[in-house]
């Protein structure tokens, strides 16, 4: 080497160690989920798992139930030196904080199941998003309702329609939209429309709403009802049961297949639970994890928009169906 240039050899060397390590830093992707004890959560999570296996990246999964937490779990990932993350919000209108939080600290993101929004309600740009189409799966499950109806002779005017409503979370008030619509299409009257909100999204606070709504509507004979969830949908079910409603009496059809779902028609005894409108967690999770894998090493970068579909789940086609899925 040129005597001239002697002094500049250490920087160089610590330059060419620097990018070597950082080249060999190995992939590191956040999953971060609103609430990690739903069993629709955790199967994402144990597909996130099965792509980090199959891609060799490292996977790190964090709850995270109101925004405050949702921020430090971003700078968390950071600090770990995660190159991105997936993110199921706790709030949809967080969009514009977790576009923020990302670029502050350079890491790439997707969003799965609720697509984010900013402050005038629409999706945040350069995230991609990877959803349910959550109208057309409630519209089949008040289709599914409403075959179901028939099939058992009711009387659509006699039937009271119960709808399990988080309505702050646009997804949920997309899926009970549009199974209103179905119903309100196979015959069942506007009066006959009951509004059970709860609380949060699980099957205790479902069961504590629709106990109310049944409790001011004694003259109904025949029940049916929808929610956000399965687990809406199975505390309508058995707050029904409660009431003295047998399987005969209620017709609940849920979303998403989840073990709630599963557990419930592996019971002996058929219950009011009649069937659920299955999408694909193992899908959500592993395809997620696997885009941002690629987007981050290979800079593909992911779909704007993907909507994946639902299909009607109950005890006789479950077999088929979970066979079919990849279960």
């Amino acid at each position: 080497m040129h005597p001239r240039f002697t002094h500049w050899a250490p920087a160089i060397a610590l330059a060419l160690c620097t990018m070597t390590a950082h080249a060999a830093d190995p992939v590191k992707i956040g999953f971060l989920v609103k609430q990690a004890e739903e069993p629709w959560f955790q199967d994402e999570w144990k597909a996130a798992d099965q792509a980090a296996k199959d891609k060799g990246f490292a996977l790190v999964k964090i709850g995270i139930p109101n925004g405050e937490k949702m921020i430090s779990a971003i700078d968390n990932l950071a600090a770990q030196k995660a190159q991105g993350f997936v993110i199921c919000a706790p709030d949809v209108k967080l969009g514009a904080a977790v576009a923020r939080a990302a670029r502050r600290n350079n890491m790439k993101v997707i969003s799965v199941d609720d697509r984010l929004v900013d402050g005038a309600g629409k999706p945040v740009p350069g995230i991609p998003h990877m959803g349910i189409s959550s109208t057309a799966i409630g519209v089949q499950v008040g289709e599914a309702i409403a075959a179901e109806i028939k099939a058992r002779g009711w009387k659509p005017a006699e039937v009271g329609a119960l709808r399990v409503a988080y309505d702050q979370l646009p997804t949920a008030r997309e899926r009970t939209g549009g199974a209103v619509t179905a119903l309100k299409a196979a015959g069942i009257p506007p009066a006959n429309f009951i509004d059970a909100p709860q609380v949060r999204t699980d099957t205790e606070s479902a069961y504590n709403a629709a106990n109310i709504a049944l409790t001011k509507n004694p003259k109904i004979r025949h029940w049916v009802a929808f929610g956000l969830n399965d687990e809406a949908v199975m505390g309508a079910v058995r707050a029904a049961e409660a009431r003295g409603f047998k399987a005969d009496a209620m017709i609940g059809v849920g979303i998403g297949g989840s073990k709630t779902a599963l557990n419930e028609f592996a019971k002996p005894a058929v219950t009011g639970f009649y069937g659920t409108i299955k999408i694909s967690a193992r899908r959500h999770g592993y395809e997620t994890s696997t885009n941002l894998y690629e987007w981050i090493v290979n800079n593909k970068v992911p779909p704007a928009e993907t909507q994946t579909p639902g299909v009607l789940v109950n005890r006789t086609n479950l077999a088929a169906v979970r066979r079919d899925m990849g279960f």
